[in-house]
C-alpha cells in the first residue's frame, strides 16, 4: 500500500505541474478575456501549490518504507539492510539515484511554491511565466522519476518462480517477496555513513534548485516585457539562499572527503566535485553583477546570460553525476536519464537565449549608463565577472571538455588531473582576491587612484602583520607570500570598511561601540553581510594556501611503544583494539596513539579501519584520527594494505597547516549570508546633533 500511495502522489504532482504550465501560459495569452485569463492563472498558481504537499506525501511514504523495512520495494532493498541505523534509513531517501531525484523534485516544488506565494501580489506580470518555468522544470524531473528512475518499484514472484521488478501490482495478484529479501539487502554504501555526506547532498540540491528560481524570474521578465529590476529584486534572496547552500554543500563535501576517503586532503579536482563548483562560480559572478544593474541600470544583457549560464551549469551538474559521463566516487550509477537531461537543458537554453535576442533587437535591453572609469566599481565588477567566467571555462575544460572531446573524436581517454588545475587556477584566484580587496574601496562612476591608495593603506599594513604572524607557524615561500597578501588584503578591507562605518556612528552619534556596530549592520545588512562573507572567504583562502603548499607527510611501521616524529610532533603507538563490534554490526580495528610536542602530551587519537560484512561492493573504510588546532591538523591513518595487530601497525601521518581555517571560514560564511539575506528595515529618521554631523555619518556609512 505504501508504494501505491507514494507512486500515485508523485503521478498526481506530475499531472498538476503539467496543468500549471499549460494554464499559466494560456492565461497569459488570453489578454482579450481578462476574467478568463485571471481565472486560468489563478488555477495554475493553485496547481503549483498543490504539487508541494503531494510530493511531501510521496517522500514521506518512501521514508516510511525505509524505516519499516519494506524490502519488497527495490529501492529500500538497495539502500538499507536490517543492520542500518534509523538515522541512515531516513537519509537513505537520497542515498541512491531514484530516491534522490524524488527528493530533488520535492525541494523544487517547495521553492517554486514559496517564490510564487511571496511574490504573487508584488509582481503580478511576472507570475504566470515564473509558474510556467518552475513547473516545466518540475514536470521534467518528475517524468524522470516516474518513467526512468522509479523508487517505488517492487519485487514480485511470478507463477514460474521468476522475479519481476515493477511499480505496479501484476494482474494475477501474486504476492511480493517478503522477509527473505532482508537477508540479501545491500545496505547503504559505507562511504555515505558520515554526517558530512548525509548533509552534503541535500545542501547541493538546495543550491541547484534555488538557482532555478532566478532563472525562472529572468525568463518571466523577458517573456512579459517587464525588464526593470523587479525580477532581480524578487529573486535576489532566493539566489543568496541557493548560493550559501551550495557553498556549505561544497565545504561539507570537502570535510567528508577529508574524514572518510583517507588521502589527507579535501579537494581532489574530481570531475563531480567540479560539476558542483561550476554553478557556484557563475552564480557568484551573477550575484555581483546584478548589483550594477540595480544601481546603474547597466549590464542587462550580460546579467541575463549569467543567470542562464548558472541554470545551465546546474542542469549539467545533475547530468554529469547521473548520466555516467564521468566515473567518480561521488557520482551515481550510469543510467538512461542522460539524453533526456541533455535535451531538456538544450530546449530551455534555446528558449532563454531566443528571448534575450528578441528583446535586444527590439531595443528593450539598452543600458542606462556607460562606463566612465577603469577604477569605478562597475569596471572592477566586470573584471571580477571575467575572472569568474575564465575560471569556469578552465575548470570545465579540464573536467569535461578535454576528456569528452578526446574520447569522441580521437578515441583516446585522457584525464587532466590535479597538476593541470593547480597550474591554471591559482593566477585566476589571485586576481579574484585582489579585486575583492580593491572593489569595496571604489565608487560608482569615477574613483581616483589617490583615493584608492588611501583606502588600501591600513588594510595593507594589517595584511603584512598577518603574513609575519603566519610565518611563525608555517613555512614561507614567495608564492605563499603573494597568496597570503592577496587573501589577507581582501579580508582586512572588509573588516576595515565595517570598522569605518561603526567608528563614524561612534563619533557622530556618541554611541557605544557595540551599539554603533549593531546599528550599522541593521541599517544595511546586505552590504555588511557581504563584507562578512568576504572575510570568511579570505579565511578559507588562507586555509587552502597553507594546507596545499605546506602539507607534510611520513609513513612508518611501529611496534607498540614505538614513536615517530613529524615537524616537532611525536606520535607514539600505545595499544590496539581489534575486532570491536559497533551497534550497526560493523567491525572496527582501532589503534590508539598519543600525540605530544616538546615533551608535553597533547591528545590521544584513534585511527581505525571499519569493516561492513553485510554490505555489497566497498565494505571497508579507513577513518583518520586527528589532533586539530587553529595552527594545523595532525592527521593519522592506519594504512589499509598493511596488516595491523597488537604487535605492529603501519601509520601514514600528515601535517596539514591552517586547514581548520577552512571550516571556521565556512561557519562565518553562513552567518554573513544570513545577515545579507535578512531584510533591511524601513529607513527611519535618526536624531542628529547637527547637519554636519549627520552628513559625516552618512558619508562614512555609504561606501561606494
Amino acid at each position: 500500500m505504501i508504494a501505491e500511495v507514494a507512486f500515485l502522489a508523485a503521478l498526481l504532482a506530475f499531472v498538476v505541474s503539467l496543468y500549471a504550465v499549460g494554464a499559466s501560459l494560456w492565461g497569459s495569452l488570453r489578454i482579450q478575456n481578462a476574467n478568463g485569463a485571471a481565472n486560468l492563472i489563478l488555477s495554475s498558481r493553485n496547481a503549483a501549490y498543490i504539487s508541494f504537499p503531494l510530493l511531501l506525501l510521496s517522500c514521506g511514504m518512501l521514508i516510511a518504507a525505509l524505516v519499516s523495512e519494506q524490502y519488497q520495494m527495490s529501492y529500500v532493498w538497495q539502500v538499507t539492510n536490517p543492520q542500518t541505523p534509523l538515522f541512515y534509513r531516513i537519509t537513505g531517501l537520497w542515498g541512491s539515484q531514484a530516491g534522490s531525484l524524488l527528493f530533488w523534485c520535492t525541494l523544487m516544488s517547495g521553492f517554486a511554491a514559496g517564490a510564487v506565494l511571496l511574490n504573487w501580489r508584488k509582481h503580478p506580470r511576472l507570475m504566470p511565466f515564473v509558474i510556467a518555468a518552475t513547473m516545466a522544470t518540475l514536470a521534467f524531473f518528475l517524468a524522470l522519476v516516474l518513467f526512468f528512475e522509479n523508487p517505488f518499484e517492487r519485487f514480485w514472484i511470478m507463477p514460474d518462480n521468476s522475479v519481476l521488478q515493477s511499480a505496479f501490482v501484476p494482474s494475477d495478484g501474486v504476492p511480493p517477496l517478503s522477509t527473505t529479501l532482508a537477508e540479501s539487502a545491500n545496505g547503504l554504501n559505507p562511504l555515505l555513513r558520515h554526517f558530512g555526506m548525509i548533509v552534503h547532498p541535500p545542501l547541493l540540491y538546495l543550491g541547484f534548485v534555488g538557482f532555478i528560481i532566478p532563472f525562472a524570474f529572468s525568463l518571466a521578465g523577458l517573456a512579459s516585457g517587464d525588464l526593470s529590476t523587479g525580477w532581480i529584486k524578487a529573486s535576489r534572496r532566493w539566489a543568496l539562499v541557493a548560493w550559501v547552500c551550495l557553498s556549505l554543500g561544497l565545504l561539507l563535501g570537502g570535510r567528508w572527503a577529508y574524514d572518510v576517503l583517507g588521502w589527507g586532503g579535501y579537494w581532489g579536482w574530481d570531475p563531480v566535485e567540479n560539476a558542483a563548483f561550476l554553478p557556484w562560480l557563475i552564480g557568484t559572478a551573477y550575484l555581483h553583477s546584478v548589483m550594477i544593474q540595480e544601481k546603474r541600470g547597466m549590464l542587462k544583457v550580460w546579467n541575463l546570460f549569467l543567470v542562464i549560464m548558472t541554470f545551465s551549469a546546474v542542469v549539467f551538474g545533475t547530468f554529469a553525476t547521473r548520466s555516467g559521463l564521468v566515473d567518480s566516487v561521488h557520482s551515481f550509477a550510469r543510467s538512461s536519464i542522460g539524453f533526456p537531461l541533455f535535451f531538456f537543458w538544450l530546449g530551455m537554453t534555446v528558449i532563454a537565449v531566443s528571448l534575450i535576442f528578441w528583446r535586444w533587437r527590439r531595443g528593450e535591453l539598452r543600458d542606462e549608463h556607460r562606463f566612465s572609469s577603469l577604477l569605478g566599481r562597475e569596471s572592477l565588477f566586470v573584471l571580477n565577472n571575467i575572472v569568474f567566467v575564465l575560471l569556469f571555462i578552465a575548470i570545465f575544460w579540464g573536467s569535461f571538455g578535454a576528456p569528452v572531446i578526446s574520447e569522441l573524436f580521437f578515441n583516446t581517454n585522457i584525464t587532466l588531473g590535479k597538476d593541470y588545475f593547480l597550474s591554471v587556477t591559482p593566477p585566476l584566484f589571485l586576481a579574484l582576491f585582489l579585486l575583492m580587496g580593491v572593489a569595496p574601496l571604489s565608487a560608482w562612476g569615477v574613483t581616483s587612484l589617490r583615493k584608492l591608495g588611501r583606502g588600501l593603506l591600513i588594510p595593507l599594513v594589517l595584511t603584512l602583520v598577518l603574513v609575519a604572524l603566519l610565518s611563525l607557524i608555517t613555512p614561507m615561500t614567495p608564492v605563499a607570500v603573494i597568496g597570503y597578501v592577496a587573501v589577507g588584503l581582501a579580508g582586512f578591507v572588509a573588516l576595515y570598511e565595517t570598522y569605518r562605518g561603526a567608528a563614524a556612528r561612534h563619533r557622530g552619534q556618541h554611541e557605544s561601540w557595540v551599539r554603533a556596530f549593531s546599528a550599522l549592520i541593521g541599517r544595511n545588512r546586505r552590504r555588511y553581510g557581504g563584507y562578512l562573507i568576504h572575510f570568511a572567504i579570505a579565511m578559507i583562502g588562507i586555509g587552502v594556501i597553507g594546507s596545499t603548499l605546506f602539507q607534510q607527510e611520513t609513513q612508518r611501521t611501529l611496534k607498540v611503544g614505538e614513536s615517530l616524529e613529524l615537524s616537532g610532533y611525536t606520535l607514539t603507538y600505545d595499544r590496539f583494539f581489534g575486532g570491536q563490534v559497533a551497534e550497526d554490526d560493523r567491525v572496527m580495528d582501532i589503534a590508539q596513539m598519543t600525540v605530544s610536542r616538546n615533551g608535553q602530551v597533547l591528545s590521544q587519537i584513534r585511527p581505525r579501519r571499519d569493516f561492513y560484512p553485510n554490505t555489497e561492493g566497498m565494505n571497508s573504510m579507513t577513518i583518520a584520527g586527528a589532533y586539530s588546532t587553529l595552527e594545523s591538523d595532525v592527521y593519522v591513518l592506519l594504512v589499509s594494505w598493511e596488516s595491523v595487530s597488537a604487535s605492529s601497525a603501519t601509520f601514514k601521518v600528515y601535517l596539514n597547516p591552517l586547514i581548520n581555517w577552512i571550516w571556521w571560514g565556512g561557519i562565518l560564511l553562513v552567518i554573513g549570508t544570513l545577515v545579507a539575506v535578512w531584510s533591511d528595515p524601513v529607513p527611519a529618521l535618526l536624531p542628529t546633533r547637527s547637519a554636519s554631523t549627520s552628513s559625516t555619518v552618512r558619508r562614512a556609512e555609504v561606501t561606494l
